[in-house]
């Protein structure tokens, strides 16, 4: 059977790598301390949390007729609002069509 390898010959191994007890000694990071500024922002950070996860306000039930009214009275005024943005996007539509591009 013959047998072709893939490295040079003579190289087996990586390059010798040192020693534990040959390795320089490295001084031990000082731990971090912790500002008067760093704590500042982690608590308002909490606190905002807590701000935005804090229930809403609950409504009275009103009666189911004035509900309905006030409900087609804000539908309709959204459908009007929606119309006068669509007349506005095709008037400037328009207007971009009719200039020439400078």
């Amino acid at each position: 059977m013959h047998t072709t390898l893939s490295t040079k010959p003579g190289r087996h191994d990586h390059p010798p790598q040192p020693r534990p007890e040959q390795a320089p000694e490295r001084p031990q990071p000082r731990p971090r301390r912790v500002g008067p500024i760093d704590r500042l922002a982690l608590h308002m950070g909490v606190a905002l949390i807590k701000w935005g996860r804090r229930p809403g306000a609950v409504r009275t039930p009103a009666p189911v007729a004035v509900e309905a009214e006030e409900w087609e009275a804000a539908l309709r005024i959204r459908q009007e609002r929606e119309r006068a943005e669509e007349r506005l996007r095709v008037d400037l539509l328009g207007y971009r069509m009719t200039v020439p591009f400078r």
